[in-house]
Formats: structure tokens, sequence, C-alpha cells
């Protein structure tokens, strides 16, 4: 369990972002949200006690180099940065915020690479895509040492439990299973 969540919720839009507010969770992932609603985003947020990781490869409108990673993370202060790139990651960490490097399980080379990655900007957690694949939680957990967040192509609580059983801190899932 992540701060006594075993579900993030991945907040895609509005409507997700209201569910998001009325919940009992304190603790959500902000994903393809344009940039023109953050400030009103984190407004709503902070009024609730809510929290949440900006995704910020999914941030509409603005690219995710460690410019916009600083600028994020100082005028919002996010609970954390969630990106693929090293050096968002290592510009979110010098800013104080949690930080999870999202890999993606594509092939062994693409494995290979990205825990070369991981060795260099050393992230908090690393979210495992996709999450389906209890095999592979484990396997990155022992061999990095980081914590793990298991992600993508979730749908249902038998996949939940799976990938928690395996040794995922956390799921983050788009479909409303948090919300049910």
């Amino acid at each position: 369990m992540f701060h006594g969540q075993s579900i993030l919720p991945a907040i895609r839009d509005m409507r997700d972002l209201e569910r998001f507010l009325v919940s009992d969770l304190e603790l959500g992932v902000l994903l393809e949200i344009h940039m023109s609603r953050l400030e009103s985003i984190f407004s709503l947020l902070g009024k609730h006690q809510k929290k949440v990781f900006v995704h910020m490869d999914l941030i509409q409108g603005m690219k995710a180099d460690e410019f916009a990673t600083e600028y994020v993370c100082q005028t919002f202060k996010p609970f954390g940065v969630i990106s693929t790139k090293g050096s968002v990651i290592v510009k979110a960490k010098q800013n104080g915020v949690v930080t999870v490097q999202r890999l993606f399980l594509i092939d062994s080379i693409s494995l290979e690479k990205s825990l070369k990655h991981i060795e260099r900007s050393k992230p908090d957690y690393i979210e495992v895509l996709p999450g389906i694949v209890p095999k592979y939680i484990q396997k990155i957990k022992e061999r990095t040492g980081i914590p793990v967040f298991a992600g993508g192509l979730i749908e249902t609580m038998e996949e939940v439990d799976s990938a928690l059983k395996a040794g995922a801190e956390v799921v983050t899932t788009s479909k409303r299973l948090w919300s049910e």
C-alpha cells in the first residue's frame, strides 16, 4: 500500500477529477490535462486536501523537459512527478517532489536500456507498464531495489490483486475501479 491506498486513480478529465475530489482517496495521478487548467485544478485539489502526481509527459501544451518540470514543481507544488525521461526525474528530485520513472516493457532490450536510465536518474519509484506482468514487477524491484508501481492495461480488481501480490506498492489505473 502506498499512503494507505492500493490504487492511485489516473485522472484524465474533469469528470475523473470530480469523482476523485469526493472520494476517500488522498492521492491520484494527473494525466492528459491541458496546461491552462493546472492552476484551477491545483486550487480545487488544495480545497479538498488532495494530492497528485503530475505526469509531465502527458500535460497537453507543455513540453516534458526540465524547464517545464521546474515550473510545475515550483508553481503548483505537486506531491510528485511521473515521466519516462531521466532529465525530468532528476529536475523533479532537485525540486523536492517524489519521482516515478515509467518503464515500458516491450522486450528484453528495452528493459535493459530502461534499467540503465534508472540507474542514472535514481527515481523514488518505478512504474512498470503494462502492469499485468507480475513476473517483471518482482524482477525489476529485486534488481533495482526501488519500489514499483504497476500501471497500464489493468482493468479488474483481480489484476490489481495480482500486481500487489507480485510486490507492487500501488496500482495506477484509469479504469474507475477506485470509485465503484
